[in-house]
């Protein structure tokens, strides 16, 4: 398994922007595909964004798409989601992932975060 730890949240007004950053600890990063999910209270755990071992190929949620972007750079080990034109409805705890295969279902991802709270207000 991947270790991954998240960092970058925060409180922030809507309209506001934050970016995430997921550090890997593996040295095979570039093997495994990266996902960004989030938890809201009460809510199931979903995909927000998914990003190929390359990087050349990303994809998101209906939610986010045009307001959040999905990197990430294989030299550094790191994974990157930044947030954008962030609205009240994308308060959530925020987790990275790690995935042998392209899924957009959380129970594909085998490597978790500890996840990071990203909150904003209106």
């Amino acid at each position: 398994q991947v270790q991954l730890v998240e960092s970058g949240g925060g409180l922030v007004q809507a309209g506001g922007s934050l970016r995430l950053s997921c550090a890997a600890s593996e040295r095979t990063f570039s093997n495994y595909i990266m996902g960004w999910f989030r938890q809201a209270p009460g809510k199931e755990r979903a995909m927000v964004a998914t990003i190929t071992r390359s990087g050349l190929s990303t994809y998101y949620a209906d939610s986010v798409k045009g307001r959040f972007t999905i990197s990430r750079d294989n030299a550094k080990n790191t994974v990157y989601l930044q947030m954008n034109s962030l609205k009240p409805e994308d308060t959530a705890v925020y987790y990275c992932a790690a995935a042998p295969y392209l899924s957009s279902t959380a129970s594909d991802f085998g490597s978790w975060g500890q996840g990071t709270q990203v909150t904003v207000s209106s």
